[in-house]
């Protein structure tokens, strides 16, 4: 029995599915070619990624590929309740509701893994930490899994590296389909219409300071350019820091960028990047936002500790006032700004991401039973099918090597 708010939220729920469907030609390509092949069928697939309606549309495309599915999402401020009753409607086995304590949000990932899932579609390794920290018994049918972020990779790593990953898992944030376009033309949109939205402020002529330099804070950097901003960046890797550099952005530590950003945003999936110390620098009226998958890189412990006194100054905004009177503000709790206080990333981006998830999972379906317990890459074909498919979905042409071209280049 699924674990929703409202089921009589379904009908809108429902419509946002069908608008972000108009936008996600590959994927609406795999399902037609889902539905004749079922290569799901009489297999289970849990699914844990931000409950919207772009994940609502996989979670339906695994379905009508034979899966039985049950879903949930990976942070509690990231769900829609209106999703989760459409999904619930159409029979979904769903967990999920948004603003559910740690607690509630916890036994929704412990009901949806209690499925005896044979495929993990996971987002920050939630499902691969309850099965196998918490609950392995449920972890009996598993054939492996798929991960979706940056974060859930590093902690995949470090789980392959000791030995306790159990089974097989696709690193499809590694994927070029994932990460050179979801991480940072998604997130570099995604989070801008996201402070935007909450604000209501200019972006134009303010200092932002972005902290990281991969692909999603690059994304960051980069439209907060073409918003007009003056951005500096601060890094731990010499080569982002140079490479920061070279595309124009100022770059410092964040000691010394602490006294000049009018908003900050961390994306480096660290922890205390923004703490104490920094804090103590910051102008009146600083606005704080994340967009690293945990609520761990602007330290709400700190600001807790030193305010006195908290408040919500509109949704998705909480004002510290600090002893001296300066109000520090978070944006959406520290969490990821873009999915909360925003619609995430767009359709057209996740058409790609969950494209490669799916065919992933169809990877996995058919070979999984004979790969060995560890991380894998993405297998390339995959990834050459979906950017041919989104190519042609798009109208872009592509020219081809002639048999000369091919032999010079291969050196003959």
């Amino acid at each position: 029995m699924s674990t929703i708010r409202d089921i009589s939220l379904a009908p809108l729920g429902h419509k946002r599915i069908e608008w972000v469907k108009d936008f996600m030609p590959v994927l609406s390509e795999l399902r037609e070619r889902f539905l004749v092949e079922k290569p799901f069928a009489g297999l289970r697939v849990s699914v844990c990624v931000h409950l919207e309606a772009k994940t609502a549309y996989l979670g339906l495309v695994l379905r009508d590929g034979g899966a039985e599915v049950s879903i949930t999402g990976s942070n509690p401020l990231s769900t829609k309740d209106d999703i989760c009753a459409a999904l619930a409607e159409e029979g979904m086995d769903v967990h999920a509701f948004f603003g559910a304590s740690p607690e509630e949000y916890e036994e929704h990932i412990r009901r949806t893994v209690e499925f005896h899932p044979h495929i993990l579609i996971d987002d920050g390794g939630e499902f691969v930490s309850m099965l196998t920290d918490k609950h392995p018994e449920y972890a009996d049918c598993v054939i492996g899994g798929c991960e979706e972020t940056t974060t859930g990779i590093h902690r995949l790593r470090a789980r392959a590296k000791d030995g306790s990953l159990p089974f097989p898992m696709l690193a499809v944030n590694d994927a070029d389909c994932k990460h050179l376009f979801d991480n940072r033309h998604g997130t570099g949109q995604s989070v801008w219409d996201g402070i935007m939205y909450s604000t209501n402020n200019m972006v134009a002529g303010r200092t932002v300071v972005v902290a990281g330099y991969g692909f999603c804070s690059s994304g960051i950097a980069m439209r907060a350019k073409g918003l007009g901003a003056n951005v500096i960046v601060t890094e731990v890797n010499p080569f982002r820091a140079l490479e920061a550099a070279m595309d124009g952005f100022r770059v410092m530590t964040m000691d010394d960028a602490a006294p000049l950003g009018d908003i900050f945003v961390t994306a480096t999936g660290c922890r205390d990047v923004i703490t104490r110390r920094h804090f103590e620098k910051m102008k009146n009226n600083a606005m704080l936002a994340n967009a690293g998958h945990f609520d761990v890189e602007v330290s709400k412990t700190d600001l807790e500790a030193m305010a006195v006194e908290k408040s919500e100054r509109k949704p998705f905004i909480t004002g510290y006032r600090m002893a001296d009177g300066r109000v520090l503000n978070l944006l959406a709790d520290g969490r990821l700004v873009n999915i909360v206080a925003g619609n995430g990333h767009p359709a057209e981006i996740m058409d790609l991401s969950f494209a490669i998830q799916a065919l992933s999972a169809r990877h996995l379906a058919l070979h999984g039973r004979d790969m060995k317990p560890g991380l894998y890459n993405v297998p390339k074909e995959i990834d050459d099918e979906i950017i041919m498919m989104k190519l042609r979905a798009m109208g872009l042409g592509l020219d081809k090597l002639t048999p000369e071209q091919e032999a010079y280049l291969n050196g003959k």
